[in-house]
């Protein structure tokens, strides 16, 4: 099996070194614009791996995507990361023409590969891959619900002073500060819901906590953070190859789910070989329901930005 990874900034390096050090795929390429970046941090990680027992092939190239041909899963971290006080909004005229291109340039050489998003804004660079390459909506995926859960069973284990290990939680709806939506009332600890061990206080700390996750990471960090994304894309990417059929939150298209069309956000879904084999439909409750609507108003807002691109 073979993965590319498309940028070799922190994100998609990590991603990359996760992929080899779990043996997920059997060869990895690490493509990056400028020169000489991917090509050593692979050198770098080729030297790591002696220690580590991975057996996996490691390619670093610069912008030359012939090396990426016959790619299983093509990973899309190129863009420009967030700063301190950015939104993901503001990322979007930049990222959209890099998403555009590289999604285009990997077409070439692999037009069967399975897509997964992790550019921001990700609801929006996935549904632009999605209409720019006519793809059909099993083989585009992005990964934010993935990482936002992973915060999410963080702080409820923080909270909880108990293993993360044994937390179950998911959070579903955009990708960002003010469209994500934990779902508090059907998390779990070890099978008891986590409303019936935290007061009602704490777990709204949880929650909020949760939300500027990422936020708080970008203010203490300077940039954008990369071991947990990294994991959460290897842990989707390891799904697909594994054909695990995981559950997972991922932004796919709506095409009548949650009373949602033309929209890529993040839902419950089957993730096995084929990519996106199912959404699982949640039953909400009334206020779930709600927010999941504002969640995708503005996530229509922010693609209205794409403009020409489209």
């Amino acid at each position: 099996m073979k993965v590319s990874v498309i940028g070799a900034g922190s994100v998609g390096t990590t991603c990359a070194e996760y992929i080899a050090i779990k043996s997920i795929a059997s060869q990895v390429v690490l493509l990056d614009i400028k020169e000489g970046l991917a090509q050593g941090k692979i050198l770098d990680l080729y030297q790591a791996s002696t220690l580590l027992g991975c057996s996996t092939k490691l390619i670093g190239v610069t912008n030359d995507y012939e090396p990426t041909a016959n790619s299983d899963v093509v990973v899309i971290t190129s863009g420009i990361p967030r700063k301190p006080g950015m939104s993901r909004g503001e990322l979007i005229g930049i990222n959209a023409k890099i998403v555009d291109s590289v999604t285009q340039n990997i077409l070439k050489y692999s037009p069967n590969t399975i897509f997964v998003v992790v550019s921001n804004p990700m609801d929006t660079m996935t549904y632009l891959t999605l209409k720019k390459t006519g793809l059909p909506k099993s083989r585009v995926i992005g990964m934010g619900g993935i990482l936002d859960s992973a915060r999410f069973k963080t702080y409820l284990s923080l909270a909880l002073g108990c293993p993360a290990s044994q937390i179950q939680g998911m959070v579903i709806g955009g990708h960002g500060d003010k469209t994500m939506i934990p779902l508090a009332r059907l998390a779990t600890y070890n099978g008891i819901p986590i409303t019936e061990l935290l007061t009602t206080e704490k777990l709204e700390k949880v929650v909020s906590d949760t939300m500027v996750g990422g936020a708080t990471l970008t203010s203490l960090l300077g940039t954008s953070a990369w071991y947990a994304p990294g994991a959460a894309v290897s842990f989707l990417v390891e799904s697909i190859l594994g054909d695990y059929k995981r559950l997972l939150p991922c932004s796919v298209l709506l095409e009548g789910e949650y009373n949602q069309h033309d929209l890529c956000i993040g839902v419950p879904c089957i993730i096995g070989a084929k990519g996106l084999e199912s959404v699982v439909d949640l039953k909400l409750n009334a206020v779930e329901i709600e927010k999941f609507q504002q969640s995708a108003q503005m996530v229509h807002q922010m693609n209205h930005s794409l403009g020409a691109v489209l």
